[in-house]
């Protein structure tokens, strides 16, 4: 179960699809530090950045964006007019 509330994770984005993106993109990274660790080189990728006990990717990112240690804001201007 992911401890992090949607209240808490859309303080720290400005939207949902943001959130989705970030989350995954950080997922990986977490992912690439994991396999990286496995190979006995992690120079390149960062650790998660919150303690936890979950072994899921993405629940560890969405806790890393609850805690305000990753924020995404993207522009909420519209294109329509192009």
């Amino acid at each position: 179960m992911i401890n992090a509330r949607m209240d808490q994770l859309r303080e720290h984005c400005s939207n949902n699809y943001s959130m989705v993106i970030i989350a995954a993109k950080r997922a990986r990274q977490i992912n690439a530090y994991y396999h990286a660790l496995g190979e006995g080189s992690y120079e390149e990728y960062a650790p998660p950045m919150v303690p936890t006990k979950s072994q899921n990717q993405i629940t560890i990112a969405l806790e890393e964006i609850a805690q305000g240690k990753i924020k995404a804001i993207y522009p909420e201007e519209t294109v329509a007019g192009r």
